[in-house]
């Protein structure tokens, strides 16, 4: 169910740019994004520190967009915050914290070479989306962006966290498989 509210300001987007144009769906994701953190507020769930990041690149870049009715802030916006996720995990490396293993903390009980391991895989694969979303944002139209951004985007990162989770398994003794599919609380 988060996996599906993290990615639905994406899919609106992705609607709103099909029924009309860059402008309106930028419009939208912000409106979206905005009425998304305050349902998330009223109904009483926390809001993560990486969500009101996201929050503030969309006002920034969307309202740039709109401001300035020029698409090319809305498509730095991807790179801007897979940078951001990719520059908050480096640093809390540094520090000696992994705020990866800090986020899942309680629902997987991994070694600490692990964790150090998942940490530096998502620093790469957000580096990685952040300049292949310029990539592709430079060299194809926008409605072919827009489709990447719904399609490849949400595409390779379902495909690295399913990497993550073989992974993870691999990791995993016997005993602690077992407890993950028995105990609710830790599933999820």
């Amino acid at each position: 169910m988060k996996l599906i509210l993290d990615f639905l300001p994406i899919l609106v987007f992705y609607v709103a740019y099909q029924l009309s144009n860059i402008f309106i769906a930028t419009g939208t994701a912000i409106a979206i994004t905005i009425l998304q953190l305050a349902w998330m507020r009223f109904s009483g769930r926390r809001i993560e520190p990486m969500q009101w990041l996201g929050l503030g690149i969309i006002v920034i870049f969307g309202g740039a967009t709109l401001l300035f009715q020029d698409e090319t802030f809305i498509k730095w916006k991807p790179t801007v915050l897979y940078g951001a996720f990719a520059t908050a995990l480096a640093v809390g490396r540094l520090r000696g914290t992994n705020y990866l293993q800090t986020l899942l903390k309680g629902q997987l009980v991994l070694p600490p070479t692990v964790w150090q391991r998942l940490n530096t895989m998502w620093v790469v694969f957000f580096v990685g989306m952040a300049v292949l979303n310029l990539a592709v944002a430079y060299t194809v139209s926008t409605e072919l962006w827009v489709k990447f951004k719904l399609f490849g985007s949400m595409g390779l990162t379902f495909a690295f966290v399913m990497l993550q989770a073989f992974l993870i398994n691999r990791e995993l003794s016997q005993e602690e498989k077992d407890a993950l599919h028995s105990d609710p609380a830790r599933n999820g």
